[in-house]
């Protein structure tokens, strides 16, 4: 996780991102309370944390989501990504990985994709890119800020298939990132079928389902409260899955059981960093699939 120092509206990633809203109040005194709640509640459900404390300069409003830039890979790999927004490139630091190699995780190459932007394609890290690592699928909804040329390479240096297709929002507008709208656990995915065409959500949903998940479809109304931007981590008492507050009380009771069957379900309020950034819970969290040791 980074620890913002300047959270705030980005007025840079705002034409691509229809989940952002203007803000009111103090956002970014909000959202540190937020943050710190959050992190606090991870750290008290056993699961391991390690945070960065972002720099006030240069100021990078969307520092607080990680994942977008960098991903860790159990074969050791850290994959760094291209970026649509310019300032959203500053949040791309050598610290962050430093920390990760001492708190002990072996980091054995760095797949570096960043060249990319020089020619205007894009690949948002575990935002563009909705990972089923156990069974080597990378599921993507193309938009700006997801390339499929960009995908190719990803696949082809860290051994995925790429499922790859449209997605789009009620009034037409690609979704800007796939993992707002589809998100795959272990044994679990969540996914707003009405988002794709037709023929798109009956392959995801049988690749899906094939691979041995149990297939949680939410509607668009959900979709637009987070409900999909969930994430399952692994803590000493068994899996959890991290969702919002908003995203909660989004999904039916029927869901929730279902939900509730695979894992402990941990809820975070971020209302504000959901509101004015565009991204929810499982945006702040870069999974750590390292391997440990020397």
């Amino acid at each position: 996780m980074v620890r913002p120092a300047c959270f705030g509206f980005n007025s840079e990633t705002a034409g691509s991102n229809a989940f952002q809203l203007s803000p009111s109040g103090d956002v970014a005194e909000n959202a540190l309370l937020e943050f710190d709640a959050f992190e606090g509640a991870l750290r008290r459900a056993g699961i391991r944390v390690l945070v960065a404390r972002d720099t006030p300069e240069p100021i990078k409003p969307d520092a607080l989501f990680p994942n977008n830039w960098i991903s860790f890979h159990a074969d050791g790999s850290v994959v760094l990504y291209p970026m649509l927004a310019e300032n959203r490139r500053r949040e791309r630091r050598q610290e962050v990985i430093d920390l990760v190699r001492a708190d002990g995780y072996r980091v054995r190459r760095i797949v570096d994709l960043t060249l990319h932007e020089a020619a205007g394609r894009y690949l948002e890290g575990t935002g563009s890119l909705v990972l089923d690592r156990s069974a080597g699928v990378a599921y993507a909804g193309l938009s700006a800020r997801t390339d499929p040329a960009v995908l190719v390479e990803f696949a082809s240096r860290l051994n995925y298939e790429a499922l790859v297709f449209e997605a789009r929002d009620p009034s037409g507008r690609p979704i800007y990132h796939t993992n707002v709208f589809m998100s795959v656990g272990t044994s679990f995915a969540v996914l707003c079928a009405a988002a794709l065409s037709a023929p798109d959500g009956s392959a995801v949903h049988a690749k899906l389902e094939a691979s041995g998940h149990e297939v949680i479809v939410i509607s668009f109304a959900q979709m637009q409260c987070f409900a999909a931007n969930v994430l399952e981590l692994a803590a000493p008492a068994g899996p959890i899955l991290v969702i919002s507050a908003t995203a909660r009380a989004a999904l039916a009771p029927h869901q929730l059981r279902t939900l509730e069957r695979h894992a402990a379900l941990l809820c975070a309020d971020i209302a504000t960093i959901e509101r004015t950034g565009g991204g929810g819970v499982r945006c702040m969290l870069a999974e750590i699939h390292l391997p440990r040791g020397p």
